[in-house]
């Protein structure tokens, strides 16, 4: 008879082991992209056995799935949560814009945003994996609409203002400045950035 102790402990270290495979595949992918990833690679760079590996996914496209899944945990914890702690309103607006920033600037990933980098990848590409990157962009800009709107109801923005428009002019100047960033290894667009978005949202703001 096996143990709970034992039992737990396969258990842990299971997860541990996919923790470690999904890190490395977020990273790679990051710089090579989705379709660089395979079991026997990770398996490989990790010192694991590739049945072991395989075992957790089964294949390539749960792989890259389970990939896309973690990334958005990370964007969740880097970006979102620490914005959600800002009052609700022009600051929650500034905040989301900030740390969308830094999250780029970090880089969390070698290849920066690994979101970024995976999506030209997979947009013109039909199936399970360009979906799961797609609602991923979708909540993010929902999430940006959503508390801009909110700034509008609590009176700090212009009611002229449309949502989903500011929403996306912000998002598209931060998606812009870190794409430059990497590719001219010049983090001064960062600032840059940042000064456009800070004088866009002064330009609406009523208080």
């Amino acid at each position: 008879m096996v143990s709970d102790g034992k039992v737990d402990g396969r258990v842990r270290r299971g997860e541990q082991s996919r923790r470690a495979i999904l890190d490395r595949a977020m990273d790679v992918a990051s710089v090579e992209g989705l379709e660089s990833l395979s079991t026997r690679r990770l398996s490989t760079e990790l010192g694991l056995s590739n049945s072991g590996v395989f075992a957790q996914f089964g294949s390539k496209e749960e792989l890259q799935l389970a990939t896309v899944r973690a990334a958005i945990e990370v964007f969740a914890t880097q970006v979102v949560k620490p914005a959600r702690r800002a009052p609700a309103g022009i600051r929650r607006v500034r905040a989301l814009a900030e740390s969308w920033l830094e999250y780029a600037a970090k880089p969390i990933f070698s290849g920066g945003c690994f979101f970024l980098s995976t999506v030209s990848e997979f947009d013109a590409r039909p199936g399970r994996v360009r979906d799961a990157l797609a609602a991923a962009r979708q909540d993010w800009l929902r999430l940006y609409e959503s508390t801009v709107a909110e700034a509008i109801s609590l009176g700090e923005i212009d009611t002229g203002i449309d949502p989903a428009e500011l929403a996306f002019e912000l998002d598209a100047v931060a998606r812009q400045a870190a794409q430059d960033a990497l590719l001219f290894g010049d983090p001064v667009r960062y600032e840059r950035a940042r000064r456009i978005i800070e004088a866009r949202l002064a330009a609406v703001a009523t208080l």
